[in-house]
């Protein structure tokens, strides 16, 4: 192995908020020594679009995969093909959702892996394991059940992987379950005792402003101690995985990033956990640690995670595709600069509404079309202005702006970057109609939200 091949090992959790907090002191240690993406943004706040975009480095308009249920096409190049080209050992372990609704819950035939080689892995593994009982289907196809929590189980494997490859240069993808509800049962089940610790934690403003407590199904409230407690046991699961690698002497040669799919607004936005261009949504940690990232600091302009498989290519020296869409940040890595990068990241939402949304350091635009089937349709063909933010004064976005006449001209400003970045991605330019004007005396915030105070609070154990 060469310093010029480290290892690379990703991180997925699913549906883990940006914000949380005082749960996650490996991730904050991984923050601190190595690089933290402040603002890292999901082109898709569903799992299915958002994997294929860490996979390829593309937008839906390219892997076509803009809805759960439809697979990673075979003949698009991606991150494990890109470094098994580079000589590169290639593993995938946990949770996959591209092989596409007409395929099986579990096994995923090897054309519909991309590209990876060694294979432990799940299509939907929420459909095939619990907590405690963890299916997963190895090369051929055949189910091997792990034993352990299974955020453990799959760590463990991890850990197996990293020492049966430590003598050439790996790519491993590790990709969990947690903290993502059991969906059959619409629970989070942390390991025993675990949630006990987190009973009655702080809500963050978005939460606490929009949840109704007295709801039979009011999610934070019911939900979070167990969401909590899950995501503890994933932090320790890599502090176990980085253990692994420094008991291998790999930690100096070995990049490893971790981030999510995406957020969870815990149903106060829509009828479910995500699928809104909200932060809440869209927003998810990226911490970064290794050759060209330790020490590197906080990399503040907003970045997407599709730019994340063209970054890793980088730090690695293995050639980025010309299919990629993403743009690698490395160069901002360690206060650096990258003047041709855009002031915005741009966002497709699918499955609950077809919506766009551009975000930039400051402000969150979106739009949202009525004429079509959230389901069936990628995009259309006319939108409606829905959403403007001031994420300066409101971060958690419980301030709608985009009807006050005061803001029309940064909402225009906005139209035209969406446009631009629906034009590049290979859409089809749309027709957008202004939001009508309302009354500037009239309360700005959102209709879901109660007249509650808006304080800055921490998400996690206090």
């Amino acid at each position: 192995m060469t310093a010029s091949q480290p290892n690379v090992v990703v991180v997925l959790t699913d549906q883990q908020r940006w914000d949380v907090c005082g749960v996650t002191p490996e991730l904050e240690r991984i923050a601190r020594e190595g690089t933290r993406v402040e603002v890292a943004i999901s082109p898709q706040p569903v799992c299915g679009p958002a994997r294929a975009g860490l996979q390829t480095g593309c937008y839906a308009t390219v892997h076509g995969v803009f809805r759960n249920g439809l697979p990673l096409p075979s003949d698009l190049p991606t991150l494990a093909g890109s470094f098994a080209a580079a000589g590169y050992a290639t593993g995938y372990l946990g949770k996959w959702q591209l092989g596409g609704e007409d395929g099986e819950a579990g096994p995923v035939p090897p054309e519909l892996r991309g590209g990876y080689r060694s294979w432990l892995a799940s299509d939907q593994l929420e459909a095939t394991s619990d907590a405690y009982r963890t299916i997963v289907y190895d090369e051929d196809g055949q189910p091997v059940r792990l034993v352990g929590y299974r955020s453990d189980a799959l760590f463990d494997a991890a850990v197996r992987f990293v020492a049966d490859h430590h003598d050439r240069p790996f790519l491993l993808f590790v990709s969990l379950l947690e903290p993502h509800h059991q969906s059959e049962t619409d629970s989070y089940p942390a390991p025993d005792g675990y949630a006990q610790c987190y009973q009655g934690s702080w809500l963050p403003p978005d939460l606490a402003a929009l949840a109704d407590p007295n709801d039979p199904a009011g999610s934070p409230h019911r939900h979070l101690a167990g969401y909590l407690g899950q995501l503890k046991r994933v932090d320790e699961g890599v502090a176990r995985l980085r253990d692994a690698l420094r008991s291998l002497e790999l930690t100096d040669r070995t990049v490893l990033a971790w981030t999510s799919d995406h957020g969870s607004h815990f149903r106060t936005r829509n009828d479910e956990y995500m699928r809104s261009a909200h932060d809440a949504s869209v927003r998810v940690p990226l911490v970064l640690t290794g050759p060209g990232f330790s020490g590197g600091g906080v990399v503040r302009q907003p970045v997407s995670t599709v730019d994340l498989m063209p970054t890793l290519l980088e730090a690695a020296g293995v050639p980025v595709p010309a299919t990629v869409q993403g743009r690698s940040f490395l160069p901002l890595v360690g206060g650096g600069t990258d003047p041709g990068r855009p002031a915005e990241v741009f966002i497709q939402v699918s499955e609950s509404q077809v919506g766009r949304a551009v975000r930039t350091a400051r402000w969150k635009y979106a739009i949202t079309a009525h004429d079509v089937h959230p389901w069936h349709d990628a995009g259309a063909d006319r939108y409606a202005e829905s959403e403007l933010y001031d994420l300066d004064t409101d971060p958690y976005e419980l301030d709608n702006l985009i009807r006050l006449e005061s803001h029309r001209q940064v909402a225009d400003q906005l139209r035209v970057a969406l446009l631009r970045w629906m034009e590049q991605v290979g859409e089809k330019l749309p027709l957008i109609t202004d939001a009508p004007p309302r009354d500037p005396f009239q309360r700005r915030v959102d209709s879901r939200v109660s007249e509650l105070p808006v304080a800055g609070v921490r998400f996690g154990h206090q």
